[in-house]
């Protein structure tokens, strides 16, 4: 049922991996025009340049902020000066909901996230929009990093209502927090089949007003049916090996058998399903090895990887792993770095160690802190624009390196994106050297060459903001991925910064009684962690353990396993929760039980 005519909800922004998303470009291959710098905001409403420095407040006169302003989330702080006036998810925000019966306005998303930047210059910051939320609603804003059970449910919930997911997330709830309308970016104006932001809350509002028995049918559906996962129960078939051998053949029958990966765009790079695919290498599957390894070629020679400096974008958005989506996060580079460290030791290839170490490198040289821990990850945008950090012009590529290196990353005069080049290596330097009638072992030699030198005059440039609240779960992955890359590469700069990074979070990640917290960020730490908290920083305790043969991190991995059965197991249902047994009641009590987006 279409609440609003015409419109059951609205898909776009970035897209949700394990769903069959639109891409991240506007309908038509379009790119949202860049309106000017955008700002991010400090923990007292500077502005924020792209490395992380607080300039003067833009708002003059010294207005004042909204509710946010008091957060540590960078991504709340971004709207803090928004005109509308923002809630973070707290008792306030649904008490005044159901005082004044209001809906609530909910909109998720993370601070990398480009469409949620597009969608705050367009909306947010527009002082005609912002009255209107203001007048019809209770705006709630989540950091989805810091809220993954917030997330999960109201994802599930457009996913219903749509059949596609992504971010910004943007929901219409009852004060009871049941959702009864939902979508992802809203345009400005109407576009692409879209209905303009302004139109979706007159609508919305009206709803609310003289149908409002309806949206509270619907949201009961729409809760009913988001509640399903868990009760889930488990088979009573045992698990066997014909289970994984299906599950592989099913991939197999959906792999990109010219460029690599699991059907089209846009393209995530899977770590986890890859993984499978080299364990179905080990267990004797015959095809196994060529998918992995041509999947893991691809990746490394598109532009989804850094080509300059390492580590990995967050998906490409087109099949050839060409264009990224440009954010950069901590958990891809980890399972990433990780996934390659895997394949050399399988292969003995040295290309799968280059890209590891890279990675791993990536990430002690942009993300880790001075204190030990691990940034959440690196904005897709710098100066207000998608890409800027990371692209290059015909002209500055050959004044560096020259027209052959120029060539060999895929550039043209005329840019191969939106009149600019995304590095990328298509074609093998043997094959471009016969083209150009050049030596390939010399022509390898200045591509090297002159990365480095590429790497030297892009560090001058602005650089994208990052996001630097410390997740537990985020970095229990990186230990992992910084651990056994040491053990397997012998590099103990690795293993002493997985090490750190542990002592970090299992020290200022926890309250007074000794449980394990979600985030740290400035001094603060946040509240209870979740499962993937506990799961994955017990996974890296005792890879650490089997690193290092040092007791402690044994005896912290089965502290942490042991909170997470006594918290989060259902022990009626099997499986485990999102929240613990004493969190806050939501509608639903979220369990994730296939792989999704971190």
């Amino acid at each position: 049922m279409a609440l609003v005519r015409g419109h059951a909800g609205a898909g776009g922004g970035a897209p949700r991996r394990g769903t069959e998303p639109e891409s991240d470009r506007r309908p038509g291959g379009t790119r949202a025009a860049a309106n000017g710098p955008r700002d991010l905001r400090g923990a007292r409403g500077g502005a924020v340049d792209g490395r992380g420095r607080r300039g003067p407040d833009r708002r003059g006169g010294g207005d004042p902020m909204n509710r946010l302003a008091s957060e540590t989330s960078p991504y709340l702080l971004q709207h803090a000066d928004n005109p509308v006036d923002w809630y973070p998810w707290a008792e306030e925000a649904l008490e005044r909901a159901r005082r004044e019966d209001k809906p609530i306005l909910l909109s998720i998303g993370y601070a990398a996230c480009h469409w949620c930047h597009v969608m705050e210059r367009e909306s947010f910051e527009d002082p005609e929009t912002a009255a209107l939320m203001n007048e019809h609603f209770v705006c709630v804003k989540v950091d989805r990093e810091e809220r993954p059970d917030l997330d999960a449910i109201y994802m599930d919930a457009v996913q219903a209502m749509t059949g596609q997911g992504g971010w910004p997330l943007t929901a219409f709830l009852t004060p009871g927090g049941e959702p009864f309308y939902a979508g992802t970016y809203f345009p400005d104006e109407d576009r692409h089949g879209m209905p303009a932001f302004r139109k979706v809350l007159a609508a919305i509002a009206d709803v609310w007003e003289h149908r409002r028995e309806e949206a509270r049918t619907q949201a009961a559906r729409i809760v009913n049916a988001i509640g399903r996962t868990g009760e889930l129960r488990p088979s009573t078939d045992p698990l066997s090996e014909d289970v994984l051998r299906q599950a592989f053949q099913r991939l197999l029958g959906a792999l990109d058998r010219r460029w690599g990966g699991f059907g089209g765009a846009p393209k995530f790079p899977q770590p986890m399903t890859l993984e499978l695919v080299l364990r179905m290498h080990l267990r004797g599957e015959p095809d196994a090895l060529d998918a992995a390894t041509l999947t893991l070629d691809r990746m490394a020679e598109g532009g989804v990887y850094d080509q300059v400096g390492g580590g990995f974008h967050r998906y490409a958005t087109d099949a050839m792993w060409h264009v990224p989506h440009f954010e950069k996060m901590l958990y891809d580079n980890a399972l990433l770095a990780r996934l390659y460290a895997h394949a050399w030791q399988l292969t003995g290839a040295e290309r799968y160690r280059r890209v590891a170490t890279e990675t791993c490198d990536y990430l002690l040289r942009e993300l880790r802190q001075p204190q030990g821990g691990f940034s959440s990850s690196q904005d897709a945008d710098s100066e207000g624009v998608e890409g800027r950090f990371f692209v290059w012009s015909w002209d500055e590529l050959v004044a560096i390196a020259g027209e052959a290196v120029a060539t060999a990353f895929g550039a043209g005069p005329s840019g191969n994106w939106e009149g600019t080049n995304v590095l990328w290596r298509p074609i093998p330097i043997p094959a471009v050297a016969a083209e150009l009638e050049l030596d390939p072992e010399v022509l390898a030699r200045e591509v090297e060459a002159a990365r480095a030198e590429l790497f030297r005059v892009r560090e001058g440039r602005v650089r994208p903001a990052t996001d630097d609240k410390v997740l537990a779960a985020w970095n229990g992955l990186a230990i992992s991925a910084l651990a056994e890359a040491g053990r397997a590469f012998g590099e103990p700069r690795y293993v002493e910064a997985a090490v750190a990074a542990a002592g970090f979070v299992l020290t200022h990640l926890r309250d007074d009684e000794g449980r394990l917290l979600r985030s740290w960020r400035d001094g603060r730490a946040g509240r209870p962690g979740f499962a993937d908290d506990h799961a994955l920083m017990a996974e890296a305790c005792l890879t650490l353990y089997e690193t290092t043969f040092e007791l402690r991190w044994f005896t912290e991995a089965r502290a942490l396993a042991d909170e997470l059965l006594g918290r989060f197991r259902d022990v009626e249902r099997g499986g485990f929760f999102q929240t613990g047994s004493d969190a806050e009641e939501l509608v639903i009590r979220p369990k994730e039980v296939i792989d999704n987006a971190v």
